[in-house]
């Protein structure tokens, strides 16, 4: 079982948050001992989206929407339940469920330990991860846990369709009602910077060199060429982005800790919401798995780039997204492991 898990998940993937770890160390020390580093960074921007940083993203996000296959969305009508479960589970609990836990911890629980302006900024921050639902990681996790391969992807796709059209108005209601006025044409650019360009120039990629160069070729020997490249690109990004967050991380050490516990709980949550909801509905398990993976796990990558080009590398909305990154891959190997444990749940 252990060299299966190996087999499924990459390097870099497998101990991202260590990684994580070294980046965020690696940022602060560029930032309080270099600061003429992300000063110069900093001269680079458009529209406050930093250049370097958007072409990192554009890294990250690239080869993930080279891997979603749209043709799959023909056979939704085959076997919906699970279907319902995904978008039901991701688009009208999972982002409510982020702001209330976030909120409840930022706004009372934490009271005394963060000041009200900060946990303004840190909600934002859960609010954007909530918001979207992961696209790329879950055919890691869906592999792991056992996953029927054909119909992740279609989850994955009809996800994917619905980001385009729910990302932004559920943000924007979100965060109106935290109190934070945001730009709604700010927060459509975002969009299609960070979703829409990647996404139509992963869709015309894959079917030109599908057309032109056959279905084995893009599968075999061109997507293995972007292997590491996302992880690669989101490492780079988190150092930067660090490297802007230098003082803010050593005057709140432990603020850190404080986003992830809420962080947590919610992936716990929408994890088992889904998964449960699956076995009521009598789903397959290679289905009820994939089903709660997508929901608990976050497109943090869009995320990020949000945070940024809203907020700003060095705000702290930005950094309560990379926390997001941080707690995510260990709690998502934790699923996996109830996942496989619990298979005896649901009918072979």
């Amino acid at each position: 079982m252990k060299e299966k898990k190996v087999e499924g998940i990459g390097f870099f993937e497998k101990y991202l948050t260590i990684w994580v770890i070294l980046c965020m160390i690696a940022g602060v020390l560029i930032g309080k001992f270099l600061p003429v580093v992300p000063e110069f960074l900093g001269q680079f921007e458009y529209a406050n989206v930093s250049v370097p940083i958007a072409v990192l993203i554009w890294l990250m996000i690239f080869p993930m929407m080279l891997k979603v296959d749209f043709k799959s969305v023909k056979d939704v009508g085959k076997n919906p339940k699970g279907l319902f479960v995904t978008w039901i589970v991701n688009w009208l609990i999972k982002p409510f469920t982020m702001f209330g836990i976030a909120a409840l911890f930022f706004y009372v629980v934490f009271r005394e330990l963060i000041p009200h302006d900060l946990a303004k900024e840190y909600l934002a921050g859960a609010v954007l991860l909530g918001a979207a639902p992961c696209t790329a990681m879950v055919f890691v996790w869906s592999h792991l846990s056992k996953g029927n391969p054909a119909y992740t992807v279609v989850q994955v796709a009809t996800n994917d369709l619905i980001i385009l059209l729910a990302f932004t108005p559920i943000v924007a209601f979100l965060l109106g009602v935290s109190g934070i006025e945001i730009p709604w044409d700010t927060l459509l650019l975002s969009v299609v910077l960070f979703v829409v360009i990647p996404l139509s120039a992963g869709i015309i990629t894959r079917t030109f060199l599908i057309n032109h160069r056959g279905k084995e070729y893009f599968t075999n020997t061109f997507l293995p060429k972007f292997n590491g490249i996302t992880i690669t690109g989101l490492l780079l990004t988190l150092v930067i982005i660090f490297s802007f967050q230098g003082n803010v991380i050593l005057e709140n050490p432990l603020h850190i800790v404080l986003i992830a516990i809420p962080l947590a709980i919610q992936t716990f949550l929408v994890f088992f919401l889904a998964y449960l909801a699956s076995k009521f509905l009598k789903l397959p398990h290679d289905i009820a798995a994939p089903a709660g993976m997508i929901g608990a796990s976050n497109f943090f990558e869009l995320a990020v780039a949000v945070a940024i080009s809203l907020f700003g590398a060095q705000s702290p909305v930005a950094l309560a997204t990379i926390v997001g990154v941080l707690v995510e891959v260990p709690i998502m190997l934790t699923l996996v492991r109830i996942a496989n444990g619990t298979k005896k749940w649901f009918n072979a």
